[in-house]
């Protein structure tokens, strides 16, 4: 099998807000720092990485330079679909079709359509000879998918609308990028989950979500925001002496010469590293669980700080290069 970043597309999704546009943001670093002409793709209004790269934010649908081999967009579905039209009836047909209010009604009202014109942009972005003639490929495309159950459902829309369509250039269209989805020597499917029992259940379903529309499996779970485990058992035995016992107390309160307030910070640093210990104790249960199931798991690091930037972006690519 190609190793991962030498696919044509890497969909990258799981639970909202877990850190999915970051990790996609990552992967293409990665893939850009490789040589490979990397393309990351956002879905809806918002227009993240041109912020996060510090690049102007440019029209929806168009390709925006963030670094060296890495570009950046956003899918229009309306966009798409006027650039689709023209692309199968000629520019004048296109646009008449295209602003024909019974195809724009078809075109809201069938279901998956506007599912559907995304992932047709996605294909068209691997392609070698793309829409507007002059509009150079891309080694790899790296897809921002929506939560879990909206990504399954935009995966499996060229099912749903070729089943609509049966016959003809939209159902052969259809055909074309369900091909690209189902073929594991063009495609991949990462899951980015946090350490947390609803994030790896979602996990889980996405699996069976994927092999039930796809027949595929995730390539990788990576797993974000994991905290380290700092201490031993002995280690934490001696800091649970710290903070609380009765006997600790009392002894304290014998000796006159301990001050108070020491006595409280050590209280409150015992009880600090206890949490600490605590959730990454958990964290790395909710590891065991995927790993279980046979996952293959990339742990990726909480990053300290109010907000995250390029440099973040960064940091996080030399974690995975070690194991992409």
């Amino acid at each position: 099998m190609r190793p991962l970043l030498e696919r044509n597309l890497v969909v990258v999704t799981g639970k909202g807000g877990v850190g999915k546009t970051t990790l996609a943001a990552t992967i293409g670093v990665l893939a850009a720092r490789r040589g490979a002409r990397t393309i990351v793709v956002e879905l809806g209004d918002q227009a993240r990485l041109p912020q996060l790269f510090g690049a102007d934010v440019a029209a929806p649908g168009s390709e925006t330079p963030l670094a060296e081999n890495l570009y950046g967009t956003t899918i229009d579905p309306d966009r798409v679909l006027l650039e689709w039209v023209q692309e199968l009836g000629g520019r004048l047909p296109g646009r008449v079709l295209a602003s024909s209010g019974t195809f724009q009604y078809f075109a809201a009202a069938a279901p998956g359509a506007k599912e559907l014109f995304a992932m047709v942009k996605v294909w068209e972005l691997t392609q070698t000879r793309r829409w507007r003639r002059r509009a150079p490929g891309y080694d790899l495309v790296v897809l921002d998918a929506p939560a879990t159950g909206h990504a399954l459902g935009m995966l499996r829309s060229t099912h749903t609308f070729g089943a609509i369509a049966r016959v003809g250039p939209v159902a052969a269209q259809a055909e074309r990028v369900q091909a690209l989805l189902g073929d594991d020597s063009r495609s991949a499917y990462l899951a980015v989950a946090q350490a947390t029992e609803m994030a790896v259940s979602e996990t889980l379903e996405l699996q069976g979500g994927l092999r039930s529309a796809l027949g595929r499996e995730l390539e990788a779970v990576i797993v974000n925001g994991l905290l380290p485990r700092r201490f031993s058992a002995a280690e934490m035995r001696r800091i649970a002496a710290l903070d609380g016992h009765a006997s600790v107390r009392a002894k304290r309160r014998a000796e006159a010469a301990r001050s108070a307030s020491d006595e409280q910070i050590r209280h409150d640093a015992a009880h600090a590293a206890r949490a600490v210990h605590e959730r990454a104790r958990f964290q790395h249960n909710q590891v065991a669980r995927l790993r279980r199931r046979d996952f293959e798991v990339l742990g990726v690091p909480f990053l300290w700080g109010a907000s995250v930037d390029v440099g973040a972006v960064h940091a996080l690519a030399d974690q995975l290069a070690r194991r992409l």
